[in-house]
């Protein structure tokens, strides 16, 4: 299985050679803009990225951050110099935890390489690599959006799956636990979830954990190969980070987009806490 990361060396080499479309996907849940970050400096090459506009379609009905249409989405990375032919690297400064969701919804469109900056920025600074404040102007690319890359979950799979497979919550317990809610207007989760914070997907140094460590972190939550799983979070980026680290480690999991912003969004599903 070729791994869905690239290290800053290879990234490094990737870039030398002039093969490469760099995406910068920095984000905060409640600001500042990413943009603001990008342009006090980023990957030599990278171009912005932004969960908001790129990544996702308006929000609404089908939560906070819905899936875009194919057409939105094309025309999306066209404009920031995406190209079938070509690999793409995403990359952010908080584990990865939003590049994901980059990775995730180019592989849902049928891009076929796409790999994740393990460690992300701070990885690169650290591996003695140069920023820059330059931004570059990307050739328009030529990339075709083909949805149905990767399995996807409406809400009504979701909650088949938390009885019948395993459903992981990829939130904070104590989000998960209905303790706190900072975003969305019902606290708790989807009954039968399982909670499975993704900040355990990786280490200290932001860099997932390596592939042996990360089955066993999904064995003991009930996944292992050829369990029925899927994950959620509060608006389907971060529960992209739990499918990414389910396929380093040789699994795979669907994909809830609209997640609970979603779920909440109908009075009539249930919801659990504790």
């Amino acid at each position: 299985m070729t791994s869905p990361l690239i290290t800053p060396a290879a990234l490094a080499e990737l870039a030398d050679r002039g093969g490469v479309t760099v995406l910068d996907v920095r984000w905060r849940l409640g600001g500042p803009p990413g943009i603001e970050s990008y342009r006090e400096g980023h990957i030599p090459g990278a171009v912005y990225c932004d969960l908001d506009t790129d990544l996702a379609g308006p929000p609404g009905t089908g939560g906070r951050h819905p899936l875009p249409s194919a057409e939105a989405f094309q025309s999306a990375m066209r404009r920031l110099g995406v190209f079938d032919g070509r690999p793409v690297v995403v990359y952010d400064d908080a584990a990865a935890t939003t590049a994901a969701r980059a990775w995730w919804t180019l592989r849902y469109f049928g891009h076929q390489d796409v790999r994740v900056l393990d460690g992300g920025l701070p990885a690169w600074i650290a591996a003695g690599h140069p920023v820059t404040k330059e931004v570059p102007a990307p050739v328009e690319g030529d990339f075709t959006a083909r949805p149905g890359g990767m399995p996807m979950l409406s809400a009504d799979e979701a909650g088949e799956l938390a009885g019948r497979g395993v459903l992981l919550d990829a939130r904070a317990a104590e989000r998960y636990r209905g303790e706190v809610e900072p975003v969305d207007p019902v606290a708790g989760h989807v009954p039968g979830a399982v909670s499975a914070p993704t900040t355990d997907n990786v280490g200290p140094d932001g860099r997932f954990l390596a592939p042996d460590e990360l089955r066993s972190r999904f064995a003991g939550l009930g996944v292992g190969e050829g369990t029925r799983a899927g994950a959620y979070c509060g608006s389907g980026v971060t529960a992209a980070h739990e499918v990414l680290a389910m396929e380093i480690a040789g699994l795979s999991a669907a994909l809830y987009v609209g997640s609970w912003s979603d779920w909440v969004s109908d009075p009539s599903r249930p919801v659990a806490t504790g």
